[in-house]
């Protein structure tokens, strides 16, 4: 699995994983394990999904990371 940020038109950035990085000939991207920077969940997806598919017309661009930083990105949220 490879870590992603991706930037969706109008929301806040999502981290996540893909199993492939996406081709300029797929239509969608498929990722698991969304949440955001700070390891919050993101509030338009239910907490039971563990995948979504987004259409690329409304990803602005995506960040690829490094294997590595995944520690540094995500951290303990005080509830």
């Amino acid at each position: 699995m490879q870590s992603i940020l991706v930037h969706i038109v109008n929301e806040e950035p999502i981290l996540c994983e893909v199993e492939k990085l996406p081709d300029a000939a797929d239509q969608v991207v498929v990722m698991h394990n969304m949440r955001r920077r700070d390891g919050t969940d993101v509030h338009y997806i239910d907490d039971e999904v563990m995948t979504i598919i987004v259409p690329w017309h409304r990803i602005n661009f995506i960040q690829v990371l490094p294997t590595g930083e995944m520690d540094d990105v995500i951290g303990f949220v005080r509830e």
